[in-house]
């Protein structure tokens, strides 16, 4: 069982002991803490909440909506929904906040309470700190039966987030329209299965091949969009003849490419694709963080703009992003934020953007692809339990190469001439994540490989 408490929200496992998992108690605690953070910023009572399929989606929107609504919080509950529209919908709506009910990439038995500010953002290190300390506090104040709040539900919201993809400027529906794309979609059981195919066909997509379209939440493959979890999709593509694979995560804010002949668009590109279009049209600044690709350097420099790395987690790369003024930014998990829409990753306007790119560019998938720099990421986890001390792990590694560069704003990253390696713990799993990256796959492996080795090894010495 694991709870973890972090700014962006409250992720765990559900079932367990309060206070070790994702429990209804510590579910209820951690919604009122929201709340009366809400209730901290002005007299707007309104909150936007929606899902996405998880089994126990359910369960913890009643104890959220309940909760809430016993605060005195007028809710609208958007119910099978996504990451992106629930942030559209409180700009759209003028809310005071929202909550996503989502564990994202994590596996069935995780769910979360994603925490946004009145811009549908995640929230900042200070916001996420109070309503932290509060719950730990146990403070709770409800409102009396006279001053309730009422609860509405709203499926039209998906359509006007839908509608606002469309009328981006870069958003060309006629020219994907002309091209007659045929797409199989992979939504892995969850709401993927109702946004991908609307906004496939309001961009006159008409040929759509689900797999694991079935809303259950019982995951057909581990639901991170990775390679490994990717065959079928692949397999499928290259079967049916279409022009484009795409994959999504439970809550769809994260998006990758399959080509027409069954191999990876490669989800370190998604971003590094739909920047490019976005640049060609539109000079500016870039921002992705540090554990991203370096090819998304390379094709900002190449339209005139420049590139800034940020810490890792969404709220850093936002926070980046309006210091620069960046025209497009994300992460290289497939996260791309397009600051007209709103400033959070957004899955459906990369679909738009990448098709719009796709059909003008006259180019297959596969030859789009081999269009940008080549480079290759090693992405590896290593699983630890609390007597592991990651400070001192670290503390050891920067001693050992201390004669290389070393930049320690997240983490650590380790360059190696044109090489490098990113460690950073998770803010949403008990793991360290370590990700190289070479041109060449050997050798991004090897590096990966060594660094992994250093960590066990360190790890066998502090326990003795």
């Amino acid at each position: 069982m694991a709870l973890i408490k972090s700014i962006s929200g409250i992720r765990g496992t559900i079932g367990g002991k309060p206070g070790t998992a994702l429990t209804p108690i510590d579910i209820v605690k951690f919604t009122t803490a929201y709340g009366a953070w809400i209730a901290q910023q002005g007299e707007n009572k309104k909150i936007i909440i929606g899902r996405d399929g998880r089994i126990s989606g359910p369960m913890v929107r009643n104890l959220v909506v309940a909760t809430l609504q016993g605060m005195g919080f007028d809710i609208i509950d958007l119910g099978l929904s996504t990451t992106p529209t629930v942030e559209m919908a409180v700009k759209t709506e003028s809310a005071a906040g929202g909550i996503i009910l989502t564990a994202s990439h994590n596996p069935k038995e995780w769910n979360a309470l994603k925490l946004l500010n009145a811009a549908g953002e995640f929230l900042d290190a200070e916001a996420g700190k109070w309503i932290l300390e509060y719950a730990e506090r146990s403070e709770m104040d409800f409102a009396d039966v006279n001053k309730l709040g009422k609860v509405t539900t709203d499926e039209t919201l998906g359509q006007k987030h839908i509608d606002a993809i469309l009328a981006h400027p870069l958003v060309d529906v006629e020219a994907i329209r002309k091209k007659e794309f045929k797409v199989v979609v992979d939504p892995v059981n969850s709401t993927g299965a109702i946004y991908v195919p609307m906004v496939l066909k309001a961009l006159g997509v008409d040929d759509i091949i689900i797999i694991n379209e079935e809303v259950t939440g019982k995951f057909a493959h581990n639901p991170e969009p990775l390679p490994e979890h990717l065959r079928e999709l692949c397999s499928v593509v290259e079967k049916k003849n279409a022009h484009l694979g795409i994959a999504v995560d439970p809550d769809v804010d994260r998006l990758c490419f399959v080509c027409e002949d069954g191999s990876l668009f490669g989800e370190e590109y998604t971003l590094v694709a739909i920047a490019d279009y976005v640049l060609s049209h539109k000079k500016g600044n870039t921002v992705s963080n540090l554990s991203s690709t370096r090819a998304l350097r390379d094709v900002t420099e190449k339209h005139g703009g420049t590139y800034y790395p940020s810490a890792v987690g969404e709220v850093n790369v936002v926070k980046k992003m309006k210091e620069v003024d960046a025209v497009i930014g994300g992460e290289g998990n497939g996260g791309v934020i397009v600051p007209e829409l709103h400033y959070g990753r957004d899955a459906l306007i990369g679909i738009a953007l990448f098709l719009t790119h796709l059909a003008k560019s006259g180019k297959t998938a596969k030859n789009l692809r081999s269009s940008y720099p080549d480079y290759i990421i090693s992405k590896n986890k290593i699983e630890l339990d609390e007597s592991v001390d990651v400070k001192h792990i670290f503390d050891q590694i920067m001693k050992k190469y201390k004669k290389q560069p070393i930049n320690t704003e997240d983490g650590l990253r380790i360059e190696f001439d044109k090489d490098w390696v990113h460690l950073r713990t998770s803010n949403t799993e008990p793991i360290i994540r370590i990700y190289a990256e070479s041109v060449n796959e050997t050798t991004a492996n090897n590096i990966a490989k060594r660094i992994i080795g250093d960590i066990k090894e360190m790890m066998l010495v502090k326990a003795e």
